[in-house]
């Protein structure tokens, strides 16, 4: 069983509100990243909520996790969303809520790369690894070690290429962040007229 996780607990305080909450196309972000995960043949699917999450719209197949320190960190986050997934969930694939030019067929790519030999499996852009990031749950412990603060999965990736298999998804999406309103309205653009703006690498 493949799960999803879904991290959507920062305050988007470069936004000036938490980027779960904001819409593209009239869809929340946080609404869309979970289809996202769910059209990539996901399930479960948990959605890590921190701030804004007594303002959360209705999420309609996912499970909610609240996470109370979610000030502490990206790292912080990853690792209670982790600790919530079924004891039968194999792999996950995380995925950030800022990022909703990712394709379901980078998740589906992800997946399908998944074996006993890759217990950690990353989609790349232009050669850099982004997301969706598949987690095998023999990684997750090691992860106790790597994610701290703002860094997530990043060092995993760097110190232990022996476990890692990389799969290009240039043709299907891009990992440009909406940090701000002017990245809302570039990636509006971008989802009307097909054209990926242009992506600035961001740790993992």
């Amino acid at each position: 069983m493949t799960a999803g996780l879904l991290l959507a607990a920062g305050a988007g305080r470069r936004y000036g509100r938490p980027k779960a909450l904001v819409e593209l196309d009239g869809e929340p972000l946080v609404r869309r990243a979970i289809r996202l995960l769910t059209d990539g043949g996901c399930a479960p699917v948990h959605v890590v909520l921190g701030a804004g999450a007594d303002e959360m719209p209705d999420l309609p197949g996912a499970v909610s996790v609240r996470h109370d320190r979610w000030s502490d960190g990206l790292g912080s986050s990853l690792l209670r969303g982790l600790a919530s997934l079924p004891a039968d969930v194999s792999a996950t694939v995380v995925v950030l809520v800022d990022q909703p030019l990712l394709s379901p067929v980078a998740v589906r790519r992800v997946r399908a790369a998944y074996t006993g030999a890759a217990v950690v499996v990353v989609a790349t852009y232009a050669g850099r690894p982004g997301h969706p990031i598949l987690l095998g749950r023999q990684t997750w412990p090691l992860l106790n070690r790597y994610a701290v603060g703002d860094r997530g999965a990043r060092d995993l990736l760097r110190e232990r290429p022996d476990l890692v298999v990389e799969v290009p998804c240039d043709d299907v999406g891009t990992p440009v962040d909406v940090d701000t309103p002017a990245d809302l309205r570039a990636v509006t653009d971008a989802s009307a007229t097909e054209a990926a703006p242009r992506w600035s690498p961001r740790d993992s």
